[in-house]
């Protein structure tokens, strides 16, 4: 009987491609998926570079890219719009990943670390050093990474019941560490000087205004050492969503797996929120757009990545050019879309 004849779709088969001892599977939609969005990425990218203050025509960006154009375009690009897309990109992608690694660890499409509350834990990490320490940008950015970090373990550790994670009980312990956080932000920003609490409301909502090359390279570099290393161990991952018992018997150490991997994705969400504050929904809803559309088994990493910049860089060029009187942080767009996201996954899923 045929796939037509029962009315299912046919499996999807991967390619493996062998080149000595390695092997690598390739999922012909995943890489259909993954090329159409690096196009998107780059489209997004130029149209962030070109539309401005001075806008630029295709030819001008390049000369303006290549060193070769106007003095003012070139300090345009090359100082201001460059930097900030590329940290633009590089925090999307860090969220996607993220996020895809804790809604496979989770087993809960909700298990990203937005919704748990590990950029929460990095966001009032950042607003004790604002309000308390006085600190400056790099203290602040240090403070997020710490605060990231040290909420996972406190998350990790509460939710740990005779030596078992169990994803249930990390997302709903991880729900209620983000309220108190949420309310220990609260409290500074209220016991805050009027200085202090506009820095600390500009950080919280989520920014890319001003990101310079050190955002971008910080973000980046992360991401080349983190990314590869998901991709790697991201097969022993998905193993484990079919239950901790069965990736056991399968040789692989769960909890130890499950630690590594957290911490990993942690310090993804928290370097991007380092460098941009707290981004709502980029985490939560790049993976399931790429893992519904790619359809493939396993941690959607690559996907993810190129998924979540897109949106971000989407997102900031939406921040960019919506005019409402003052300059819209790119937290408050994705706040909007990833809302109605959200609802549209809370009806559908009841």
């Amino acid at each position: 009987m045929s796939h037509a004849d029962t009315g299912r779709m046919p499996p999807i088969v991967p390619h493996v491609v062998r080149l000595g001892p390695w092997s690598v599977r390739l999922w012909p939609r995943g890489v259909v998926f993954a090329a159409v969005t690096v196009v998107c990425v780059l489209g997004v990218g130029a149209a962030s570079l070109a539309i401005g203050g001075l806008d630029m025509s295709a030819t001008e960006l390049w000369a303006a890219l290549t060193g070769e154009g106007d003095a003012s375009a070139v300090r345009s690009i090359r100082g201001r719009r460059l930097p900030r897309l590329l940290t633009a990109i590089g925090v999307g992608g860090s969220l996607g990943v993220s996020g895809a690694v804790f809604q496979s660890l989770s087993r809960n499409v909700l298990g990203s670390p937005d919704v748990i509350g590990f950029t929460t834990g990095a966001a009032a990490a950042a607003a004790v050093q604002i309000v308390v320490f006085d600190g400056g940008v790099l203290a602040t950015a240090l403070a997020a990474v710490v605060g990231g970090v040290l909420t996972a373990l406190l998350v990790y550790g509460l939710a740990r019941r005779d030596g078992v994670t169990g994803g249930l009980r990390l997302i709903l312990v991880g729900i209620g560490t983000a309220a108190v956080l949420g309310a220990l932000i609260d409290f500074l920003m209220v016991r805050a000087s009027i200085t202090d609490a506009a820095v600390l409301q500009q950080w919280s909502a989520g920014s890319l205004t001003g990101r310079g090359w050190s955002h971008a390279l910080i973000v980046l570099i992360v991401d080349i050492l983190v990314v590869p290393v998901m991709v790697l161990v991201s097969r022993r991952v998905s193993l484990m969503e079919m239950g901790d018992d069965t990736a056991a018997s399968l040789g692989i150490p769960v909890e130890r797996f499950r630690f590594a991997a957290v911490v990993l994705a942690v310090l993804l969400a928290a370097v991007a929120t380092a460098a941009a504050g707290p981004i709502a929904f980029v985490a939560l809803a790049a993976p399931q757009i790429a893992r519904r559309t790619v359809r493939s088994p396993g941690v959607p990493v690559v996907t993810s990545f190129l998924t979540g910049a897109f949106l971000l860089a989407t997102a900031d060029l939406l921040a960019q050019r919506v005019e409402i009187g003052l300059r819209t942080p790119v937290g408050m767009v994705t706040n909007l879309l990833g809302g109605a996201y959200l609802v549209w996954l809370l009806a559908r899923r009841a």
